[in-house]
């Protein structure tokens, strides 16, 4: 990099930091330090804001980084995670939404606490601090830290030390800064982004435009425009087929999007119409980020396929010899011009410091409000609640930074793609999570203990679905496209596949012990549901219906 792109990061940091700045000492002048300010910013964002947090929290390092690396490797049929988070979206504004808000939910422990027990609530507390710190946190910054150090030269231990103080200090402002200042950090993103995918098709058209580039891409990387794969495709284990239309997809989606305090959070201190407005603005502009996140990884594959120059097939490898999609991304920014370079480099940078800080202050308002207040001090003042809040958004984001130094490069480093790392980590406790939710919502006869068992069991029943091919041999499945051979050549059951059986366990086991419970007159606690809660006004209808004909037509072109 040049003076020229430290000069426009330069400009990048100092706009956002003024910005939140700014926005903080507004919101100081406007209220007290409330805890409900501090963590939900209530009341006070936006639909626009709601939409640019969601999508900036969401696309971080793992999108721009491991979604370019498996788009290298994949190519469009990992947009499956974009675009079916679009409809994900329209079902949470339709559906979960109204739950939450009707019954003054703010934390996703609380909503356990509430519609089961303390014991629910609890477990999956702890357990949601762990996934954020050890899997996502920890994750976003070792990729992250990746992909500056390899675009800068600048030592991945230094990369990672500054964007963790760089996340820490929007995350003390609160939601509120946070809300605000990602929709410049998606500014950032969308035209950084946007930049390195026009360089990069108009190399490929040989400087005859975008249009020209992509057109190459398409009839001379055929192989790369499916979005749905067979199951003799070597990367059918990652996108097991139809699962992505009908089966896994779904539950990771639906887990992610409507049970996750990091994504929910944005919206559960805003009225109704608002959230619901906020959620779609985001659907849409999830459609549109498989052209920043995947079409890179395409272009540099055919890149380096053709041997068209700027981007060698050493620039992909790691110490070791092994090929690395997720240094796909940074090696399409080297090829960008001084000043651009900066520009993409501000993106990337945007893009992990906005999904570091939302984690770290969903991790804080989990901690603080579900675990702090309820067991070591339930007399908490409110300046008392937002002092510990601060104080575990440094603690989580150190012990963050020690995973990322100590196994980060074990986890995610030679050749593995990051993005299906946390998608498999993450498949672990999802289908537990979503059943236990789902049930929650619409069966007010769901028992606190068939909670509790979907919550363990769940988890007990991935982890052993996942060792199993030690134990058994799958082969004779393959020919139902249940079973594929993995890298070493053992038959396992594809992820997403396995987050359907697991749910359908879940599901099952929730069924019989809440039926079992009822008839020893055990009475469970619902919540307030109304159908009414569930109509839509007409425009976000007409927005909904637009976006699923986007996704139909998609589909319909690339099957």
């Amino acid at each position: 990099m040049k003076g020229s792109d430290y000069l426009v990061f330069f400009i990048y940091f100092i706009v956002v930091a003024s910005y939140g700045y700014w926005v903080y000492r507004k919101k100081r002048q406007e209220s007290v330090s409330a805890s409900h300010d501090y963590f939900l910013a209530e009341g006070s964002l936006t639909w626009w804001a709601i939409g640019a947090s969601l999508i900036a929290s969401n696309i971080s390092a793992e999108q721009m980084i491991g979604m370019s690396g498996s788009g290298f490797k994949l190519g469009l049929a990992i947009s499956a995670y974009e675009w079916m988070a679009a409809a994900t979206l329209i079902i949470v504004a339709v559906f979960f939404m109204p739950v939450y808000l009707k019954n003054k939910i703010f934390t996703m422990p609380q909503f356990l606490s509430q519609r089961y027990n303390s014991k629910v609530a609890m477990i999956m507390a702890v357990f949601w601090l762990m996934l954020y710190i050890v899997v996502n946190l920890m994750s976003i910054l070792y990729l992250g830290a990746l992909a500056i150090s390899g675009i800068s030269g600048i030592n991945i231990t230094f990369c990672i030390m500054a964007l963790a103080i760089f996340a820490i200090v929007i995350t003390l402002g609160g939601m509120k800064v946070i809300g605000f200042t990602d929709v410049i950090q998606v500014f950032f993103l969308v035209l950084g982004g946007l930049v390195a995918t026009y360089i990069a098709l108009n190399l490929i058209s040989g400087g005859k435009g975008i249009g020209a580039g992509f057109n190459v891409l398409q009839s001379k990387a055929s192989e790369h425009f499916h979005l749905i794969f067979k199951k003799d495709n070597p990367n059918y284990i990652d996108l097991p087929g139809l699962s992505v239309l009908i089966g896994g997809m779904w539950i990771a989606n639906l887990s992610y999007w409507g049970c996750n305090q990091y994504i929910t959070q944005r919206a559960l201190g805003a009225s109704l119409p608002v959230a619901r407005k906020g959620l779609l603005f985001a659907a849409f502009l999830k459609m549109l980020m498989p052209i920043i996140v995947v079409l890179p990884g395409i272009a540099v594959y055919y890149i380096v396929k053709e041997n068209l120059g700027g981007i060698t097939p050493d620039q992909l490898l790691t110490t070791t010899g092994v090929q690395d999609p997720n240094k796909a991304y940074p090696a399409l920014i080297s090829l960008l011009p001084a000043g651009l370079k900066g520009l993409s480099f501000a993106a990337l940078t945007a893009a992990i410091v906005a999904s570091l800080a939302g984690k770290a202050n969903s991790i804080a308002t989990i901690f603080t409000l579900d675990i702090y207040k309820k067991v070591f001090n339930t007399n908490a003042s409110e300046r008392n609640l937002v002092n510990v809040g601060k104080i575990s958004v440094v603690v989580s984001m150190l012990f963050a930074v020690l995973l990322s130094l100590v196994v980060g490069d074990a986890l995610m480093g030679e050749g593995k793609q990051g993005f299906q790392y946390i998608q498999e980590y993450t498949g672990f406790v999802s289908p537990g999570i979503f059943a236990m939710f789902i049930f929650g919502f619409f069966w007010k006869k769901t028992t606190s203990s068939a909670a509790l068992f979907a919550t363990i069991g769940g988890f007990i029943a991935s982890v052993l679905l996942k060792f199993l091919p030690g134990w058994v041999d799958l082969s004779p499945l393959y020919q139902f496209g249940w079973s594929v051979p993995n890298g070493a050549g053992v038959y396992e059951i594809p992820f997403m596949d396995r987050m359907v059986i697991v749910f359908l366990i879940c599901a099952i086991g929730m069924y019989f012990i809440s039926i079992y419970q009822h008839k020893r007159g055990i009475v469970s606690k619902g919540l307030d549901v109304d159908t009414r809660m569930f109509k839509t006004s007409t425009g976000f209808a007409v927005g909904s219906l637009i976006i699923v004909a986007m996704l139909v037509a998609l589909y319909s072109a690339y099957w």
